[in-house]
């Protein structure tokens, strides 16, 4: 059997496949299910401050019902639920203990308290790392580039100074130079960084002249973003890389790790086709290195990273010339395209 054994975030996993956060991570049962079909660690559902202060809002409203009390009141105190946090550490705590693979928090916050003190909260119930989510949503003229990208520096460093837990940055792809901010995320002593998160956008019916909700699934080959700047990354920041948005079956992992990423998360696929294809991941991975003649993920990752590439005077895989090349070619592949009938 070969070694699909790596290392994310300072976290030994099994193999590298990770089940990424969403509302398939959030019940015990269906975690269980994710470890059984070989997932080697799993991100917990995000915690969003948003929740969390439409809920205060919420506590606010039912107390105002009880303003003007009176002695014949059978009771002083409203109806009200545990809180947002309280719940979702208690269920946090409770997948941590149920399963015997890595577990990892995800944090989405907007104001650096709240990232400070929810964090602080998170690592109280023994997960073995936490997610940052950053996200920007460009909503005033007056803020640029740089002071966003300091703001978020500046978060990220004191949260990392504030807990002893591994903690992983998951970014957008949106960033002026991505490369520049996951350079200075490195140095700043993060332990690992996903690329991509896949953030929902708005939509609009326009027979209701309304603006609905629209659940965007990940497609096949969405990955490529991820290739090309984990491949940029590899050799050149020290925090590991994960490959996420896209990522359906073993080659695209196999893509991924021959990039520079340590380990891949995947969300999609598993909505789609259900646990079973982490197991169909595992095996394709195992039946590649044997073909392949690979004992362990080692012996390739990186082996098509930008800097191993340098190193072999094929500089320019990565950079803008692939697109020239493409254009210089044209005529080969379409016409390759028309033989087969397209």
């Amino acid at each position: 059997m070969k070694n699909l054994e790596t290392s994310y975030m300072g976290i030994s996993l099994k193999n590298p496949i990770i089940l990424g956060a969403s509302e398939l991570s959030s019940e015990v049962e269906s975690l269980k299910k994710a470890e059984q079909a070989g997932a080697a660690a799993i991100v917990y559902k995000t915690l969003f401050e948003e929740q969390i202060q439409l809920e205060d809002l919420q506590f606010d409203e039912l107390k105002e019902e009880y303003n003007d009390i009176h002695a014949e009141m059978t009771s002083l105190h409203p109806d009200i639920d545990r809180s947002e946090i309280e719940y979702y550490l208690v269920k946090i705590r409770n997948a941590k203990e149920n399963l015997s693979v890595p577990m990892i928090a995800s944090l989405n916050a907007v104001n650096d308290s709240s990232w400070f003190r929810y964090a602080r909260l998170i690592e109280e119930t023994g997960v073995d790392g936490i997610e940052l989510n950053l996200y920007q949503t460009p909503t005033r003229f007056d803020l640029d580039a740089a002071e966003i990208e300091k703001r978020q520096i500046d978060m990220v460093t004191e949260v990392k100074k504030q807990l002893s837990i591994p903690v992983s940055v998951k970014l957008s792809a949106d960033y002026t130079n991505i490369l520049h901010f996951a350079k200075r995320l490195d140095e700043a002593g993060v332990d690992a960084m996903v690329l991509f998160n896949s953030f929902f956008q708005p939509d609009i019916n326009i027979e209701k002249e309304t603006h609905k909700r629209a659940f965007n699934f990940s497609k096949k080959g969405d990955y490529k973003k991820s290739l090309r700047i984990a491949g940029m990354l590899y050799g050149r920041v020290n925090a590991s890389i994960c490959g996420s948005r896209g990522v359906f079956d073993s080659e695209d992992m196999i893509k991924l790790i021959l990039s520079g990423a340590t380990c891949i998360q995947t969300v999609s696929a598993v909505y789609k086709n259900g646990v079973k294809q982490i197991t169909e991941m595992v095996r394709g991975l195992e039946e590649w290195m044997e073909r392949k003649g690979y004992d362990s993920i080692e012996q390739f990752r990186g082996k098509l990273s930008d800097s191993v590439l340098n190193k072999n005077d094929n500089l320019l895989v990565y950079k803008r010339a692939q697109y020239v090349d493409l254009l210089l070619h044209s005529d080969t592949i379409f016409g390759n395209m028309q033989h087969r009938g397209f």
